[in-house]
Formats: structure tokens, C-alpha cells, sequence
């Protein structure tokens, strides 16, 4: 082996050369909160391609845009991707990263695919790479305010020829349990063990909320993500941190009351914790979601639509723009936040062109 060839990264020496735009967000590592110097390069790379411009918003999104017509499309996805580096190489046809699914493998997606196409008469094309979709969604929030498009994508996986029209609502909440400190040997629960018997009362209300309720989009799942205690001269305390993924017919403002309705009676402090956010369902029957079957059934594909248990920039944007709007992305998204995480190029090849050919269609069709 040649001096030039052991110094070649494990993507520059493969033959299959993967998408430049994916791999250079990939090598860019950007969690939750550390989004700069990948948001950066995001802008320079749309630049690069012909975008009409491309900046870093207040909010720190990368932000692209081609044309300047008028009637506008967003294809919003997220720069941010959960802790943990993954090496960024390619192995049988599959590219490994962290975000190659969850979600960088779409935003990289979105900003080839809306290249390809190029600038519209009478439109424009946004893409942006929003941050911090890993926490409280403050670049989806953001964007949500500056724009006014007839259809919204938002980047997410679900395989290049599954469409997702729904994610569950979320909100979360820090129970703690106050009360004198007693001796060990008094008989009298400890603050601990109150709080676990609150847990426990939560788990069994819940099961019996979702009793009838089939689909597990249509259930109340709670989980408990963090417990503590500690005491000082005149107080232990016993504390729960509980998160909770919602139905479309359970805003976060009817959980927060009835955990508390629950709880009354009891010397229990109840703080909500963070942003909330509802259940979003869209609708099937759009001129959006038209053209996404149509494209990947011209990939060869049978679409499927899809609804998750988890919460995205969707919920957000969708109910603020009250447009069209769905997620679309490549990847498994059973890969999302492990170290496996990976995406076939061949899979990513079609989601650009699916996405390219509804663009297409879209602008050319009014």
C-alpha cells in the first residue's frame, strides 16, 4: 500500500463515493447544543450549490433558500443529533455516523434534493437545518414564526418510502415528596418511599387510562427518567422525574391536571418541567402527500403511511403554518440514538429523488 493510499479516510478509499453533503454533516459532530461549525459549513455547502442564499438565522439554524418568488415551500430538518461519536466510514454500501439517520441523512437529503431541482419562477424553495430538535425544539420554535409555506416537510426517517403523518404530544414533570425527618426505626414511610408509592399510583392510573386503547399512538405512556432524595436538618425529600408521550385527545395541559387530581390529598409538589407540546395528526387527503405517493411509487416503492410514539419538529411547525405537512426521511429509525447507526446509500439516493420529483411537481403544478 502506497504512502497516499494509508493516508485516505475510510470514505475517500472506498470506489462507492457517498453523497458530499451527508458526509460532510456527518463529519461534523453536533449535538444537542454544539450545532455551530456543522450549521457553518451547512451554509457554505448550499452556497456552494446554487442556493439564492444561505445564512445562520438568530436562532442559529442553517438556512437556505432558492428563488425568491412569492408562494414558498420549507423542508425543515434538524442539525443537532444525540451525545456520541460514531466513526464516520462506509461499510457494504452503508454509511456510518452519528445522525446518518436521526437526522442528518434527511437534511442532507432535502438540501441535494432542492438543489437538483434549482430555483422556481414565482417560489421558494426554503431548507433549514434547525437546531437543538434534541432538546426544546428552539430552532423549529423559532423558524415557526418567520415563514408562511404552503407545504411543509419535516426530515425524519421512516425509510425512503414511508410517510409519516403523526407524532405523540410530550410534556414532563418533577413529583417530590416533602415531610420531618423521622428515625429509621419509627415505622413511618421515608420521603423515598412515598415518592415510589406515587410512581406506582401513576403507573396503575395510567394502565387504566389506556384500557380500550388498541395502538400504542393512542396510548398514555409514562416512564420514569430520573429519581432522588436527600435530607438536611429539617426535611428529606424524595423526588421523580416523569415524562409522558400523549394521544391526540390528551394536551398536556389535561395531564398536568389530572397527575395533580390524583395526587391531591397528599404533601406532593408538582412542577412542569421544560417545553409541552400536543399530539399532531395530519391529513392524508393533499395535494403534499399526493405527490409523495405518487414519487415513490415511481421509485419502485409501496408507500405506507406511519404515525410514532415519539414527538418532532412536526408538532411544532405544522399547527403555527396550517399548511400541508408531513416527515419524510431516509433511515431506520430503530437505529435512531444507537451506535449502529447507519444509512444505505442506496436508500439515501432515492429519498433525494422522491423528494426532488414532489418538489418538481409541486411548483410546476400552479
Amino acid at each position: 500500500m502506497s504512502s497516499s493510499e494509508s493516508n485516505r479516510s475510510p470514505i475517500e478509499g472506498n470506489k462507492l463515493q457517498p453523497p458530499e453533503t451527508l458526509v460532510g454533516l456527518l463529519e461534523r459532530y453536533s449535538p444537542t447544543g454544539q450545532e455551530a461549525e456543522a450549521a457553518a459549513w451547512l451554509v457554505q455547502r448550499m452556497l456552494s450549490l446554487g442556493f439564492t442564499r444561505a445564512f445562520l438565522d438568530p436562532a442559529g439554524n442553517a438556512v437556505g433558500v432558492l428563488g425568491d418568488g412569492p408562494r414558498e415551500i420549507v423542508l425543515l430538518g434538524h442539525i443537532d443529533t444525540v451525545s456520541g461519536r460514531i466513526p464516520v466510514h462506509l461499510e457494504d454500501g452503508k454509511l456510518y455516523g452519528r445522525g446518518s439517520v436521526d437526522a442528518k441523512g434527511a437534511l442532507a437529503a432535502f438540501v441535494d434534493a432542492a438543489s437538483a431541482v434549482g430555483a422556481c419562477q414565482g417560489w421558494r424553495i426554503v431548507v433549514i437545518g434547525a437546531v437543538e430538535e434534541e432538546g426544546d425544539s428552539r430552532g423549529a420554535r423559532f423558524a415557526a414564526g418567520q415563514y408562511h409555506p404552503e407545504y411543509a416537510v419535516i426530515g425524519e426517517p421512516s425509510f425512503w418510502d414511508r410517510i409519516t403523518v403523526g407524532y405523540k404530544g410530550f410534556a414532563r414533570a418533577r413529583i417530590t415528596v416533602r415531610r420531618p425527618p423521622a428515625h429509621s426505626a419509627s415505622g413511618l414511610p421515608t420521603a423515598s418511599e412515598e415518592a415510589v408509592a406515587l410512581w406506582a399510583s401513576l403507573s396503575t392510573w395510567t394502565a387504566e387510562f389506556n384500557k380500550g386503547r388498541e395502538r400504542a399512538f393512542d396510548q398514555l405512556q409514562v416512564a420514569l427518567r430520573a429519581v432522588s432524595s436527600g435530607e438536611d436538618d429539617s426535611t428529606e425529600w424524595g423526588s421523580l422525574q416523569v415524562w409522558a408521550r400523549l394521544p391526540l385527545d390528551f394536551p398536556p395541559s389535561s395531564w398536568y391536571e389530572s397527575v395533580q387530581t390524583l395526587f391531591t390529598g397528599r404533601p406532593v409538589e408538582f412542577d412542569s418541567e421544560g417545553f409541552a407540546i400536543p399530539a399532531f395528526r395530519g391529513g392524508k387527503d393533499n395535494r403534499l402527500v399526493s405527490e409523495f405517493l405518487r414519487a415513490i411509487r415511481a421509485e419502485g416503492g409501496e408507500p405506507r403511511f406511519v404515525v410514532k410514539s415519539g414527538t418532532a419538529d412536526l408538532n411544532f411547525v405544522a399547527p403555527a403554518w396550517g399548511c400541508p405537512a408531513l416527515a419524510y426521511g431516509p433511515g431506520d429509525s430503530s437505529l435512531d440514538h444507537t451506535l449502529g447507526e447507519n444509512l444505505p446509500l442506496s436508500e439515501y439516493d432515492r429519498a433525494v429523488r422522491v423528494v426532488s420529483n414532489v418538489i418538481d411537481r409541486l411548483v410546476k403544478a400552479t
